[in-house]
This record gives C-alpha cells, structure tokens and sequence, in this order.
C-alpha cells in the first residue's frame, strides 16, 4: 500500500514533532487536537526546524515552502482521517482514550487505511484487538527530540501484516529514519527480530 497523506491526532510534543517528520518526508500530513492553541503552538513549533535549517544552508527554502504547504489541521478525528492512509495517534497514555480512538478510526478510516500507535507503555495488543482492521494495526514509536532522532521502532501484533509493516518501512524512509522492528509478545514482552536501515 502507497502512503500518500497522514493524520497525526494529537498536536503535543510527540504530535507536532511527527506532523514535521511527515511533512519533511513529503506526505500531505493532517495534524488534530482538540485545543486550537495547542494546534497554533504546534504549527509555530514545526515552522522553527525548518526555519533553522534554512539559516545554517541546510535545507532549500523551496524545500522548506514546500513542506509547510503539506500541513492543514483539522479540530476533530473524523475531519483528519477521511483521507488519510496512514493515521498515528499520539495521544497520552491512557488506555480508554486509545481503545476511543481506535474505534473512531475503524468506523471513520478509508478503506485499507494503517492505523498506527506511538505508545510507549502500553500494550498495542490491548486496543487494537477491538478494530475489524487488526492486520493493519502497528506501533510506531518515534523518540524525542524527534527532528534529531534518527531510529523509529516499529511494533508489530500477532495480527500485524507484512504489508502493514513494509508500508511503515517505507514511510520511515521517507523521513529519513532507521527502522527496528520487535514483535510484541504476551505482556507486552518485544522481541527484536530485526535491526535494519529503512
């Protein structure tokens, strides 16, 4: 599956600094919060990278016009997912809100969309089993500061395709990441199985 466009929900750190890395790799990104300031300071925020790399000649001005131009924002989840073949949810921590949106998004995403995770304490296991769409269910967890981290950890289920991780591959790569990809075991004990390039 081709990624054209990607929603982001949640506009916090994790949120804004994936919206960059999206619209940096070339995706149209869709970037959701519930709070507009919250979306304003991220727009501010993810203007700064580029701003700054334009300053040390190290991004083209024309890259960086570009770039800004593939960000919109949208105030709910079912505006930013209509069109999106990949959406990554970057939400707090807290399982309800997670098993929430993840229902949201097998009811309101196009069809064949990824339905992705940057969870980093919680089993992806236990709120994507309840979706119609767990083959296309995936965690991808970025590191902070995002702009800077080079390594993207890609979470597989029991459930999770080849595709569906091939396609998160690809997307990585765009970026200008690593990949490493675990399996995620039985209490949410991952295994690495491989540690490769994108």
């Amino acid at each position: 599956m081709e990624v054209k466009t990607i929603a982001v929900i949640g506009a916090g750190t994790m949120g804004r600094g994936i919206a960059y890395a999206a619209a940096f790799g070339g995706f149209n990104t869709v970037l959701e919060d519930v709070s507009r300031h919250v979306l304003e300071q991220a727009l501010a925020w993810i203007r700064q990278p580029f701003l700054g790399g334009v300053a040390r000649g190290k991004v083209e001005a024309s890259a960086r016009d570009k770039a800004l131009s593939l960000i919109t924002t949208a105030s709910t989840v079912e505006e930013a997912i209509r069109d999106a073949d990949l959406i990554i949810e970057a939400v707090p921590e807290e399982l309800e809100m997670k098993l929430e949106l993840f229902t949201i998004f097998d009811r309101f995403g196009k069809a064949g969309a990824i339905f992705a995770s940057n969870t980093s304490s919680l089993s992806i296991t236990d709120f994507t089993d309840i979706t119609v769409s767990r083959d296309r269910c995936i965690g991808m967890r970025f590191f902070n500061p995002l702009p800077k981290m080079k390594v993207i950890e890609l979470v597989r289920t029991p459930h999770t395709s080849d595709e569906t991780v091939a396609a998160c591959r690809e997307v990585a790569r765009r970026m200008g990441k690593e990949v490493v990809v675990f399996n995620e075991a039985p209490g949410f004990i991952r295994e690495k199985t491989a540690a490769k390039n994108a």
